[in-house]
C-alpha cells in the first residue's frame, strides 16, 4: 500500500475505514508534508458518468466550506478510475465509538458535541449545502473532546441520485428523516432532524427507533413519535429534551434551524450548575476539632457530674425536627396552590395527548411548575400525558403545581393459555385480565364444538391490558357438520305403504308420487328416482311412480283427491232434490252420500 500513489503526490499508508459508497486511507501529502485521509470511491459506482459528476460537484462545493467544526476537504482529484477526495486527518475516534464505549454521554459533554454538530451544519447551510447522512459515524472527536463533521460532498451526491442508481434508499436508516424515508425534498432541515437522533442517543445511548428490517423503522421515523428521553434517564434537562424533540418533529416546520438550535444549546450550555471544586463558596467538610470530648468517661470517678445526654438525643432536638418538618409539609402544601400572596391568576392549558416535555415547556412557560406521575394507560401512546390536575380552564394563581399523569402505555402481562377452554369461559378470563375479545374463527376439529383450539397472541407472549385477542374454535369435526350419506333402497315392485316405510326408514322422505298405466299389480312401484343403491344426504326424497289401472279421467280424478285427504272427503252427506207428480214443489231426501 506504501508503494500506491495518488495523482503523484498522496502516498496511500494504511487503510483506516471503510463505508457503503468508500474506503478512507491514511496518506501523506507528499507535497505539503502532512498527513491526510483519502476516500475512494467503490468500484460499484466508478462506470457511472451521472454518478460521478454529482460526486465531483458536490465534494468541489464541500470544499469551500472553512469551518472548525467541519473537516476539511483539501481536494478532488482522479487516477486512473479512481475518483477520490483529499481530506483533513482528524486523530481520534468517531462520536459512534465513544457511544459504544460508554453508552450515554454526560449531559455538558452532550451539549457541547450537539453545539458542534449543529455549528457546522449552519455553515453548510448558509453556503446551500445539505449534508444528507448526520450519524455518529460521520462525526470525529478530536482530542479535546469538541466534534467535526465528516463525508460532505458525496452523502449529497448519493442522495440525489439514489432512485436513479439502485431505486432504493441509501443512507443510514436509523438517522434520517421521515422526508428521506417517503423520497421527497430534501432540505437543510433533514439534517436537524438527524442531528435530533444523534442527540437523543447521546442522551439515552439507545436509538428512538429501532426494527426487524430497515423498511420497519423508516416506517417509524414517519408515523410513530420517539419514547421521551427522561423515560430513560430521569435528570435530563427539560429544555435540552424539549430541543431535541423539536429537532425530531416529522413535520420539517416545525423543526428549528441550525442557528435556532445554536442558540438553544448555548442557553443549556449556561444553565447548567456544574460545580467548581476550586470555588472557594462550594461547601467543604471541616476537619475535626482536637478539643472535642472524647466520647468515653472515666466511670471510676464517682465524684463526676452524670454525663449529659447529646443534644441530637434530647427531647427538644426531637421536638425541633418535628416541628421543622410540619413546617416544611406545610409550605409545601402551601406553595402547590400557588402564590397566594399574589394577586396574579392563569389559566391552566390543557395538555392532554401532549409529549411530556411539550407538555411541561407549555405548563411552565404558562407560569405554573409542573409535577409528572406515570399510569398505564392502553388507549394512550406511552410518553402523552393522559389526564391532569388541575383541569384544564381552570384558573389558578401563578406558580400552582400541576400534576400530569403520563401513559406508561397499557400494562404488559403474559398472555394466559386458553386452549381447551370453552369460548364463553376464555371470554371471560380475557375480560378479568383486562384484555379483549378480538375476532373468532371457527375451524373443523373433532374437539367438541366451541372449545378454543389457538389464539393470538400466542402463550406467553406479553402483552398490554387493553388489546384484543383472536380465537380460533372448533366447530366439530367435518364429519359432524355434515349431512349423513345414505343408499336408497330398491322399493319397485312393493306397494306404496311398503315402499314409504323402506324410505322413511333410511332417513329419506317419499317426494311426489304419480300413476301410469302398467301391467304390474295395481298399487305398486314401478320406478323410482333416484335409482336403488344411489347416495343421497339424510333428508332428501325419493320420488315413486306407482302402478295404475285404466280409468275414467273423473275416476282417477277422484283417486288423486282421496290419496291426497283421506275418505272422511267422501262421506259428506248430500241432499237429493225430488218433484211431486203435480209440478214444481220440491221434496228433500237427507242422508245421501257421495258414495251412493
Amino acid at each position: 500500500m506504501a508503494q500506491r500513489i495518488l495523482g503523484e503526490r498522496y502516498a496511500l499508508e494504511e487503510k483506516i475505514g471503510s463505508g457503503g459508497m468508500a474506503e478512507v486511507y491514511l496518506a501523506h501529502d507528499k507535497l505539503l508534508d502532512r498527513k491526510v485521509a483519502v476516500k475512494i470511491l467503490h468500484e460499484a459506482y466508478k462506470a457511472d458518468a451521472e454518478f460521478i459528476e454529482k460526486f465531483h460537484r458536490e465534494a468541489k462545493a464541500a470544499a469551500r466550506l472553512s469551518h472548525a467544526n467541519i473537516v476539511n476537504i483539501y481536494d478532488v482529484g482522479i487516477d486512473g478510475d479512481d475518483h477520490y477526495i483529499v481530506m483533513e486527518y482528524v486523530q481520534g475516534n468517531s462520536l459512534k465509538d465513544k457511544l459504544r464505549e460508554v453508552g450515554a454521554l454526560e449531559i455538558s459533554e452532550a451539549v457541547t458535541i450537539a453545539k458542534d454538530i449543529a455549528s457546522g451544519l449552519a455553515h453548510a447551510h448558509e453556503n446551500n449545502l445539505v449534508h444528507c447522512d448526520i450519524k455518529p459515524h460521520n462525526i470525529l472527536l478530536t482530542a479535546d473532546g469538541h466534534a467535526k463533521i465528516a463525508d460532505f460532498g458525496i452523502a449529497r451526491a448519493v442522495t440525489e441520485s439514489t432512485m436513479t442508481y439502485s431505486g432504493s434508499v441509501v443512507g443510514s436508516v436509523h438517522y434520517f428523516s421521515p422526508e428521506q424515508a417517503q423520497g421527497s425534498t430534501i432540505t437543510p432541515k433533514s439534517d436537524v432532524y438527524s442531528l435530533g437522533v444523534v442527540m437523543y442517543e447521546m442522551l439515552t445511548g439507545k436509538l428512538p427507533f429501532t426494527g426487524e428490517n430497515a423498511v420497519a423503522i423508516a416506517m417509524k421515523h414517519i408515523e410513530e413519535e420517539p419514547t421521551i428521553p427522561s423515560m430513560y434517564r430521569s435528570h435530563i434537562p427539560p429544555m435540552f429534551e424539549a430541543v431535541t424533540l423539536r429537532a425530531m418533529s416529522k413535520n420539517p416546520e416545525h423543526r428549528p434551524t441550525a442557528f435556532d438550535l445554536i442558540q438553544a444549546l448555548t442557553n443549556i450550555e449556561a444553565s447548567l450548575n456544574v460545580i467548581n471544586p476550586g470555588d472557594p463558596d462550594a461547601t467543604q467538610l471541616l476537619p475535626r476539632s482536637e478539643n472535642n470530648f472524647s466520647p468515653r468517661r472515666n466511670i471510676s470517678n464517682t465524684n463526676s457530674e452524670p454525663a449529659e445526654k447529646p443534644f441530637y438525643k434530647g427531647k427538644m432536638f426531637i421536638a425541633g425536627v418535628v416541628a421543622f418538618l410540619l413546617f416544611g409539609i406545610g409550605i409545601g402544601s402551601f406553595m402547590s396552590f400557588g402564590k397566594f400572596w399574589s394577586s396574579e391568576e392563569v389559566i391552566v392549558p390543557d395538555v392532554k395527548g401532549k409529549q411530556l416535555a411539550l407538555a411541561r415547556q407549555i405548563l411552565e412557560d404558562g407560569k405554573l411548575r409542573v409535577n409528572v406521575a406515570e399510569t398505564y394507560d392502553a388507549t394512550v401512546p406511552a410518553g402523552q400525558v393522559v389526564s391532569q390536575d388541575p383541569d384544564p380552564g381552570r384558573s389558578v394563581k401563578a406558580e400552582r403545581l400541576v400534576t400530569i399523569y403520563v401513559s406508561k402505555g397499557g400494562e404488559a402481562i403474559d398472555m394466559p393459555d386458553l386452549v381447551g377452554l370453552t369460548k364463553s369461559a376464555a371470554t371471560e378470563r380475557l375480560l378479568k385480565l383486562g384484555l379483549k375479545l378480538g375476532s373468532v374463527y371457527e375451524k373443523d376439529d373433532d374437539a367438541e364444538p366451541g372449545t378454543v383450539l389457538s389464539h393470538d397472541p400466542t402463550l406467553g407472549t406479553k402483552i398490554v391490558r387493553g388489546q384484543s385477542v383472536d380465537l380460533i374454535v372448533s366447530r366439530g369435526s367435518k364429519q359432524q357438520n355434515e349431512p349423513a350419506k345414505v343408499s336408497v333402497p330398491d322399493v319397485q315392485n312393493a306397494s306404496l305403504e311398503v315402499a314409504r316405510s323402506s324410505i322413511e326408514s333410511r332417513g329419506l322422505i317419499v317426494g311426489s308420487i304419480s300413476y301410469e298405466t302398467s301391467h304390474q299389480a295395481e298399487g305398486t312401484v314401478v320406478s323410482q328416482t333416484p335409482a336403488p343403491n344411489a347416495e343421497l344426504s339424510e333428508g332428501d326424497s325419493v320420488d315413486l311412480v306407482i302402478s295404475a289401472r285404466e280409468e275414467t279421467q273423473a275416476e282417477r280424478r277422484d283417486a288423486e283427491i282421496y290419496s291426497e285427504h283421506g275418505a272422511q272427503n267422501y262421506d259428506e252427506p248430500v241432499s237429493i232434490e225430488t218433484f211431486d207428480a203435480e209440478g214444481d214443489v220440491p221434496t228433500r231426501e237427507g242422508g245421501a252420500s257421495k258414495n251412493r
